[in-house]
């Protein structure tokens, strides 16, 4: 017995060591920042794949406008990107009042990743330069091969942590006060989302350091009804450079 607990503990050191000298990280593109790298061909769980087919689309906020006056008429444009990466999906999103959509409040880029107990993860990445060049490119998505990397950055504690409620909504929240904002006075903000195979309801609030809301709406969501499904691939001109924060502080619907 002794002899044999010997020979187990020289082939288990043995096997240990051997591991401990293979190269890690193998297997995968690099990431740009923002979550786990998924493995090429790692099946998604069913919140990824739902949210991969329901958020790309072309929508609207106008019946909620026409009907309460308090909310704007939005649009919202969500259209897949890097569709040949394993560590995605990736997705471009753009909103803008709909009397100035050559000029959008709010550009990011989105990546899904998935976490346990069948949840989705959002990372939220903003542009850095001058974001207006990219305005409208969700009508040609193939744009965004030549974006550099180094140009996006992730937004710390802004991820949004999405979860199924019933069977066709999935629901999901940025964790506490993590996700800064100077916006309008803001320290944090806050966002909720709702997103079915048809809508998507958005409530982004910012607050101060006494926990008062100082932007975002009040009543409740801002709810987008898809319109038609993405990705419109029309020929789309170059827009003029400009940078985000000269028309993020005079827009009517605050943004963080």
């Amino acid at each position: 017995m002794k002899r044999q607990s010997a020979l187990y503990f020289v082939l288990s050191s043995a096997v240990i060591g051997a591991l401990a000298l293979l190269p890690a990280g193998c297997g995968g593109p690099p990431v740009v920042g923002g979550g786990p790298l998924e493995p090429a061909g790692a099946p998604a769980d069913s919140a990824v794949k739902d949210l991969t087919a329901w958020l790309p689309g072309n929508y609207s906020s106008t019946a909620q406008a026409a009907a309460d006056s308090t909310y704007f008429d939005v649009r919202l444009h969500i259209v897949p990107i890097w569709t040949d990466r394993a560590d995605g999906p990736w997705m471009y999103v753009e909103q803008a009042m709909a009397d100035s959509q050559d000029k959008p409040y709010r550009q990011r880029i989105y990546r899904l990743i998935s976490l346990p107990n069948n949840h989705a993860e959002s990372v939220i990445y903003e542009f850095a330069g001058a974001p207006l060049s990219w305005a409208g490119a969700w009508r040609n998505p193939e744009r965004f091969n030549a974006l550099d990397p180094g140009l996006i950055s992730v937004r710390a504690g802004c991820s949004v942590v999405l979860g199924y409620q019933g069977t066709n909504q999935i629901s999901g929240t940025t964790k506490g006060a993590d996700c800064g904002s100077a916006l309008r006075g803001a320290t944090y903000a806050t966002t909720d989302v709702t997103v079915t195979a048809t809508e998507l309801n958005s409530w982004d609030r910012g607050y101060d350091t006494a926990n008062k809301q100082v932007w975002g709406a009040v009543k409740g969501a801002y709810r987008f009804m898809k319109e038609s499904p993405a990705v419109n691939t029309a020929p789309h001109p170059e827009q003029p450079m400009g940078d985000e924060a000269s028309i993020a502080a005079p827009a009517p619907e605050p943004q963080r």
